[in-house]
């Protein structure tokens, strides 16, 4: 616990948290650590440079997971409890921010751009592997390269409580997912999926409910 407690993202912090995490197994394994303490777990190879990151009670922070913003980026806000797996990368841009609610788990290899507007995951919601979250898109005005096209967006992302994402889904932007919709693997989500909905496809697209009685 001594280690434990001194860990954070800073020089002495990342020594700390890598002799407090000594002997522990990667990936699921090292999660219990943010429940020792209520400022939780920052796996040392984390790279956290989001000045507006704000963290709530137990947040687990895994291995070579990434903090960023550009341009002026809004904050990145973690409820209680959230676990952010290894290789999941999180950045803002100008106009953008990113709000993950309690309970969420965050698997590796996630990706979460917000710019222009704001992504917003609710709580208790299961984010497999691969996952994507984009809440814009660059212009394709056509004479000009897309590398020099301003980036525009039609709205923000907005995943309910208790949904489910599967293995490698994309989600663009001006999409609401409603809570405890699931969504196929490989899918990607081009518009609203409702509540207890199950979805899956390119487009997604919605094929039963998990509501007993649901037409």
């Amino acid at each position: 616990m001594g280690w434990l407690r001194r860990s954070g993202p800073g020089r002495f912090g990342k020594l700390a948290a890598s002799l407090a995490s000594w002997g522990t197994a990667p990936y699921h394994g090292r999660a219990f650590l943010a429940d020792l303490q209520p400022e939780g777990f920052i796996a040392p190879s984390a790279s956290i440079s989001h000045q507006g990151l704000k963290l709530g009670r137990n947040v687990y922070i895994g291995d070579k997971v990434v903090a960023s913003s550009s341009n002026d980026g809004g904050i990145v806000e973690l409820g209680d409890r959230v676990q952010l797996y290894g290789d999941t990368f999180l950045e803002t841009g100008s106009g953008g921010s990113i709000h993950i609610g309690e309970g969420t788990h965050v698997q590796p290899g996630c990706h979460i751009h917000a710019h222009l507007t704001e992504i917003r995951i609710g709580r208790n919601v299961e984010i497999a592997s691969g996952c994507g979250f984009f809440s814009y898109d660059h212009g394709i005005e056509p004479g000009i390269p897309i590398m020099d096209q301003p980036i525009t967006s039609k709205g923000g992302i907005t995943v309910g409580d208790g949904a489910w994402l599967g293995y490698r889904v994309t989600v663009l932007q001006g999409v609401t997912i409603g809570a405890g919709a699931v969504i196929g693997a490989g899918s990607v989500v081009v518009r609203d999926i409702p509540e207890n909905a199950i979805a899956a496809g390119t487009p997604a697209k919605v094929i039963k409910y998990r509501t007993i009685g649901h037409n």
